[in-house]
Order: structure tokens, then C-alpha cells, then sequence
């Protein structure tokens, strides 16, 4: 501090410039507003006491502030001497180039009167006629090339409770508190096509009656769970609850996001944005349905996996092709496996449609003894699992119904795509179903199936409940199974002819 101080004394004596004297005694200019930080830091700490928290050394903010004053922008170039005083030429006239025309982005509504004023130029013979189609078309090329982010618009395609219009089924809530937040009730007055539109559109969503009746119970505040206040109560409770058309919005929305995630993180799925194949090894591709092999550790092995290409909830959601598709691939795999001294059993687990998993048809090679025995073992374990008292039949025999005339489609005509089920097929047409009602009580993932098939074939208990998943890099058992699938595999005339 004290050459610092020195400096400053010497240019109030003899009238030069502080940083003249500066370089002379610092050598360069950082290192003199280095000091001066430290003089600056130094009165602070004298001012502010024990408390104050600083710098602990010099942050070169000062001598920045220099370099940006006189205009040079590069980092660690020391200031020559008297660069400080240099000045530009007076008077001297200076070239500059015009600032860039600003473009202003249209919309589609301005770009439609641009061409609007443009078409009527034309028919006017206007002079004004060529510029005008100049601007129209370098705004619609501006348009094209123009990247924003994405904006979806959600329609009745995403959601079904955007379709149409609610007019006649609800009515608005006329209070402050409605008015402001765009409150809907029902209307007691509907006609009886407002009722016909309004079941359409909320009927088969997941939950039911079950979960709007707990909506309307968590909507009353003063509900008790007893035979006589539903009795006193039931106009209110048997209203719905209706969603204002911000929320029934935000739902689609959350909704659509949701299916994205999963869509993304599926492993089954092939990702045409980015041209990315699925996690799990392709071993036959057909058009709408290929075979893969299942996660390890399998509980048979030499197993196999049927997947509809497209991202299906569950096999019921599967049109007429992609069905048929599935039947060659069963037809095949029993031939296979049948060529090998085994037989074959194919299993789906849709017991969670919530979770709207990639549907897929688990193949699993047993042998003939077993073959013969696994409908009493699957039957027994259905009748045991889930609830003791249930809506529906506890078995849904889909074997007998094809035998009874429905042949293919017994399983398709048996169940439906909304509720969450399980079934087993023991022949190629149907086996054994099972509508799951409490989801709480069934196995989860595929743990119901590998319990009845390892004890079977007596597994051990690790390998049951251990349930793998599909990784990249490859997977060394695809080369074995493609050797025994080749001579079976039926998507050969597609490629081949």
C-alpha cells in the first residue's frame, strides 16, 4: 500500500497522470488496479468489522473495466504505454454499414391477407403487384424455415372428452367463485340425445362408475360411509361430477404426456423420429407384428416373445391383420417347438392397463407331460387368486367357446380391451381367461405365470421372482434361435417372395 500511496503523491506533485507514473513503478497497469482492489478491499474490512465476508485476493474487475474503456476487448493483453491516451483521428470521415432489415416472422393469418392484398394487385394491374409477390413469397419461406418449438394441438383424437360440444349436458356455475374458474354442473334437463352424446363420450374409460362415484364421495365434505345418509343423499350423490373445460384441457394434456414418456422409455418400440429399432432383439419382422426373444433369466428355455409393432395396450386393441399375424407366428413357433419334442403354451398379463404397457404374447416351451397337465395347473391358480366374491366369472373358458362355434375369435369375443385381464392359451384358438378385479391382490408384473410354469418345472424360487429387462448390445442367445427359426419361419415370402 505504501507504493501505492507513493504514487498518488508523486502525480498531485507533479501534475502527470497517475497511470504514467503507474508504469513506471508497477511496470504494468494490472498489477496497479490489482492494488488499488486490495486498498478498496482493505477500507471495507475496517468499515464493516469481523462480519464481512470479502474477497481473498484481487478479482481483476478494475483493470476489466480499464480494457473495456478503452476499448480493447482481449482478455490478458497488457496496455502499452501511453495507449491509454491514444485518440482517434478527428475529423476524419468514417465508413458504416447499414444496420440489417429487421424481418419481421408472420403468422398464418397475416401471411393469408399478404397474399389476399397480393391477389388483388394482380387483378388490379397495380403497380405495386411485383413487390408485393416478392414480400409474399420471401414471407412464405420465412414461414416454412422458421423453427419454433413444437405446439401440439390436442383434439377429440387424443381425447374423447374434447369431442363435440357440452352445452346440453352441463350448465355453468352462476357464483363468483364458478364464474371465475368456469365451474360446470350437470343439467338435470337433458334431452335424451345430451345423453346419448355425454355416455359415448365417457363410457369405457378406466375406473368406471367406481371411481366417478368416488369422485362424487370426495366431493362431499360432510359424506358418511352409512346405508341411511347415501338414503337421505342420493339426488346429490348420484350426480356426476363435471369438469370444467380448463380441466378436462389440462387433463388431455398431462394425459398426452404421460404417453410420450412411455412411448420414449418403451423398449418394445420402434422409434421413427429418431430411425432407433427396440431395446429387444428383433429375430422375425412381419408388417405389423415381429418375434423377439424374452428378458432372462427364462423359466423355459428357448422361449420366445409375439409384439405387435405398433404400441398396443393390451392384444384386444390388435385389428384383424395384425391378428392374423399373430396366428402365423403361433402356427409357426408350434411346429418348432413340436419338431423339438416339446409343446407350447402362450400367455398374455394385461392386468395392469393403467401402466399402458407395450402388449406382448409370452411363448414358453414345456414338455409334452406338462403340455397335457397345465390347464388343471392354470386353472386351480386362477381359482385361488384374486378376490373370493367377484362380478365375473372367476374362468373364462375360451378353449370350449371356439370348440363351440367362435373358433378364432373366442378370445376376442370373450373379453374386452377395457378391463384389466389374464389369459393362457393352450391351443391355437383360446385356453383360459381371467378378468382381474383386484389389482392389489395379483401378482405383480409377470410374476402370476412364472409361479405356476416354475413350479412346474421346478425352478428355483430366485430364478421365479427375478424379472429381467431388455438391454442394448445385442443378446447372445439370438444367432442359437434363429438357427432352429429359420426352417419355420413363414415372414420369409414377404422378403423372398
Amino acid at each position: 500500500m505504501t507504493k501505492l500511496r507513493a504514487v498518488h503523491r508523486e502525480a498531485e506533485e507533479s501534475g502527470r497522470a497517475v497511470d504514467d507514473i503507474a508504469l513506471e513503478r508497477y511496470g504494468d497497469l494490472r498489477a496497479f488496479d490489482d492494488a488499488r482492489e486490495e486498498q478498496t478491499e482493505l477500507e471495507r474490512r475496517d468499515t464493516y468489522g469481523r462480519g464481512y465476508v470479502g474477497k481473498e485476493k484481487p478479482s481483476g474487475e478494475l483493470f476489466q473495466g480499464r480494457k473495456t474503456y478503452v476499448g480493447l476487448r482481449r482478455d490478458h493483453e497488457p496496455i502499452e504505454d501511453g495507449q491509454q491516451d491514444k485518440e482517434l483521428p478527428q475529423g476524419a470521415v468514417m465508413e458504416t454499414e447499414a444496420a440489417p432489415a429487421r424481418t419481421v416472422l408472420l403468422d398464418q393469418t397475416a401471411l393469408n391477407r399478404l397474399k389476399a392484398q397480393m391477389m388483388k394487385a394482380k387483378l388490379r394491374d397495380s403497380s405495386d403487384a411485383a413487390k408485393l409477390e416478392e414480400d409474399y413469397n420471401f414471407a412464405l419461406s420465412s414461414f416454412a424455415n422458421r423453427k419454433e418449438p413444437e405446439v401440439v394441438v390436442l383434439g377429440a383424437m387424443e381425447s374423447r372428452m374434447l369431442a363435440g360440444s357440452r352445452r346440453g349436458e352441463v350448465k355453468a356455475i352462476d357464483n363468483k367463485r364458478g364464474r371465475e374458474r368456469g365451474l360446470v354442473e350437470e343439467n338435470e334437463d337433458m334431452s335424451i340425445e345430451d345423453m346419448v352424446r355425454e355416455e359415448k363420450r365417457s363410457k369405457g374409460q378406466i375406473g368406471g362408475e367406481s371411481q366417478r362415484f368416488a369422485e362424487r364421495i370426495a366431493k362431499d365434505g360432510k359424506f358418511d360411509n352409512d346405508l341411511d345418509y347415501m338414503d337421505e343423499n342420493a339426488n346429490k350423490l348420484a350426480k356426476r361430477v363435471q369438469k370444467s373445460e380448463i380441466n378436462l384441457k389440462n387433463m388431455a394434456i398431462t394425459d398426452f404426456q404421460k404417453m410420450n414418456k412411455i412411448l420414449d422409455n418403451c423398449p418394445l418400440c420402434h422409434h421413427e423420429d429418431t430411425d432407433t429399432p427396440p431395446i429387444a432383439p428383433l429375430v422375425s419382422l412381419a408388417t405389423r407384428v415381429y418375434l423377439t426373444l424374452p428378458t432372462e433369466p427364462e423359466i423355459s428355455e428357448g422361449g420366445a416373445c409375439i409384439v405387435p409393432v405398433q404400441h398396443r395396450g393390451n392384444l384386444m386393441e390388435c385389428d384383424d391383420d395384425e391378428w392374423e399375424e399373430i396366428r402365423n407366428f403361433m402356427k409357426c413357433l408350434m411346429r418348432m417347438y413340436h419338431d423339438q419334442g416339446r409343446d407350447v403354451i402362450f400367455y398374455e398379463n394385461a392386468s395392469q392397463p393403467q401402466r399402458k404397457k407395450h402388449a406382448a404374447m409370452e411363448v414358453v416351451p414345456l414338455p409334452y407331460s406338462l403340455g397335457e397337465t397345465a390347464p388343471a395347473f392354470f386353472k386351480e391358480a386362477i381359482l385361488s387368486s384374486d378376490e373370493e366374491w367377484t362380478q365375473h366369472k372367476k374362468i373364462i373358458d375360451t378353449l370350449s367357446r371356439a370348440k363351440q362355434g367362435l373358433g378364432k375369435l373366442a378370445f376376442r369375443r370373450s373379453l374386452v380391451k377395457e378391463m384389466p385381464y389374464f389369459h393362457v392359451w393352450f391351443e391355437i384358438d383360446g385356453g383360459l381367461g381371467h378378468v382381474v378385479e383386484d389389482a392389489n391382490r395379483w401378482p405383480k408384473g409377470d410374476l402370476f405365470a412364472r409361479e405356476i410354469i416354475g413350479g412346474m418345472l421346478d425352478v428355483e424360487p430366485d430364478v421365479i421372482k427375478r424379472q429381467g429387462r431388455w438391454h442394448k448390445g445385442g443378446d447372445r442367445r439370438v444367432d442359437g434361435f434363429r438357427k432352429r427359426w429359420t426352417k419355420f419361419d413363414w415372414t420369409k415370402v414377404l422378403t423372398q417372395g
